[in-house]
């Protein structure tokens, strides 16, 4: 049997391929070209277990294009995988070899490959986000802009229903006027291209079950659900709630000895857009939800407010794990008791 790893870089990848015994069969750097890659690889195609490749930033084309090709792919988790410490030399070879060392064991840490359609709505959602982040940084200039010609608050509400006439009336000197009138074009572009976006996104996760049963879980709304089962994908594969909270980061990362804390691991292992998800839910849910209020209150009362929303994050995470895994809808009894 072969064993295959690739260490992917923005331009190119070194391939390898080792046996039975982590004895290299075949190793080259060959430039990002699907067909190349492909064709390095296919003389083991019927004997090679699997294909592992890096979880970058730019992994699609080759996971997709390695699929379609016959391979059976492994996407590495690269935030699991600790580097040997103590090694003189390493390289982009000794990564790769690495790689397909992991998978012969049988130990590699992987992330899951969704299909490139789901794929590509879930990423929708991201740009959604992102450029909600942008529309928040112009509106804040504008804010700070008006508070350091007049002292007074101006609300962000407020900003985006602003208009140029409006901007004039507030009897600001011209270029100040002019330096909030730059922002407030791009606030109102960012307006339209994110309306688009929800309406887009709406369209494709409105008829779904699993979305009617997110929204209802308070504090869960309709971009809130969206975000949500775009993130997760299949519920099916997370085998325990644990696993589920662990991957939303709603559960601390500790190592323990003899009952004492002696460190920390990675606490950003996990999905950074879910962690942001349940921690927006716990901020409405307590507002809007009794029962959700009265636990909140609870543990910001022995704790601290931030503390307190992460275990009504966590509660939620794990109340939606639940909802998705038995097809049934919130149960605020089930879930505050």
């Amino acid at each position: 049997m072969k064993y295959s790893g690739i260490d992917l870089h923005s331009n190119n990848s070194v391939v390898t391929v080792t046996d039975e015994e982590d004895r290299v069969v075949a190793e080259k750097r060959l430039p990002n070209d699907l067909t190349r890659i492909i064709g390095f690889l296919l003389p083991w195609r019927e004997e090679m277990v699997a294909v592992v490749v890096e979880s970058t930033y730019n992994w699609y084309w080759l996971v997709d294009g390695l699929q379609e090709a016959g391979f059976v792919v492994k996407l590495a988790n690269t935030a699991a995988i600790k580097k040997y410490d103590g090694l003189k030399h390493s390289g982009d070879e000794a990564d790769a070899r690495q790689l397909a060392h992991l998978l012969r064991l049988g130990i590699l840490p992987t992330g899951t490959i969704l299909p490139p359609e789901q794929r590509a709505v879930r990423d929708l959602a991201r740009k959604r986000m992102q450029l909600v982040r942008s529309r928040t940084r112009h509106i804040l200039a504008i804010e700070n802009i008006v508070a350091r010609q007049q002292g007074a608050k101006i609300g962000g509400t407020r900003i985006k229903r602003l208009t140029a006439d409006a901007v004039d009336q507030i009897g600001l000197p011209v270029d100040v006027a002019f330096a909030i009138k730059s922002n407030l074009a791009v606030v109102i572009t960012l307006n339209a291209q994110i309306d688009l976006l929800e309406k887009r996104l709406q369209e494709k996760v409105v008829k779904q079950m699993e979305y009617t049963l997110l929204i209802s879980v308070p504090g869960i709304g309709q971009i809130l659900a969206t975000i949500i089962l775009l993130e997760i994908g299949s519920i099916d594969r997370f085998a325990e709630v644990g696993n589920f909270a662990s991957y939303a980061r709603c559960v601390d990362s500790q190592h323990m000895s003899n009952n004492k804390k002696k460190g920390e691991g990675n606490t950003k292992n996990g999905n950074k857009y879910l962690a942001w998800a349940f921690i927006e839910a716990a901020n409405y849910a307590h507002r809007f939800c009794a029962e959700a209020k009265r636990f909140y209150e609870r543990k910001k009362a022995k704790t601290s407010t931030a503390v307190a929303t992460k275990a009504l994050a966590h509660k939620l995470a794990r109340a939606c794990y639940h909802i998705l895994k038995e097809q049934k809808p919130f149960d605020v009894t089930r879930c505050f008791a």
